[in-house]
């Protein structure tokens, strides 16, 4: 049975683990968001960056990819995404059902954010989360980049994300 992974944010253009396939796919319920203080990977403990989250917004729909892992890789690949998407107990990883553009219905491993939990920041305005973008910096380099290949890889994949790309945009002026 194929193990699929929902890449919704970085997992779009670093995965980290071997894909068979990429089809697009829409989760009903959450929506995408800066919705997630960074304290490791885009930001520190000091100066938090902000991370994209799966934000449990009835009825919103998150439009992403899945990655079907290649055969053979699943168990590797859930011990990768663990010690990647779970350094702190920001998110939870839950298994969703994805509606593909082909028409398919699979089950996918996506991780999702605990609104309970305290990085979580939801409804932070634009403005304040691109102010935070620009300047934050963590383990895994500038938060700018994320933002940045995030929104460029869904656009070279036709999927339209208003906030991001106007984020991306106003994170350019800002830094110059």
């Amino acid at each position: 049975m194929t193990m699929w992974v929902f890449g919704y944010g970085s997992l779009l253009w670093n995965p980290g683990f071997p894909v068979a396939d990429r089809v697009v796919a829409r989760l009903n319920g959450y929506q995408r968001s800066f919705c997630m203080r960074s304290i490791h990977h885009r930001g520190t403990e000091e100066e938090p960056g902000l991370v994209l989250a799966l934000d449990a917004v009835p009825p919103a729909s998150c439009e992403g990819i899945a990655m079907a892992v290649a055969q053979g890789e699943e168990d590797a690949t859930l011990h990768y995404l663990r010690a990647r998407e779970l350094i702190s107990s920001a998110y939870y990883e839950a298994t969703v059902p994805l509606q593909l553009v082909d028409g398919r219905v699979v089950d996918a491993v996506a991780y999702i954010i605990d609104a309970n939990h305290t990085q979580y920041c939801g409804g932070l305005p634009l403005e304040e989360q691109a102010q935070i973008i620009a300047k934050a910096v963590g383990g895994r380099g500038p938060n700018t980049e994320y933002l940045f290949n995030t929104a460029d890889h869904l656009n070279q994949i036709g999927l339209q994300d208003a906030d991001l790309d106007w984020l991306a945009a106003r994170v350019r002026a800002i830094c110059g």
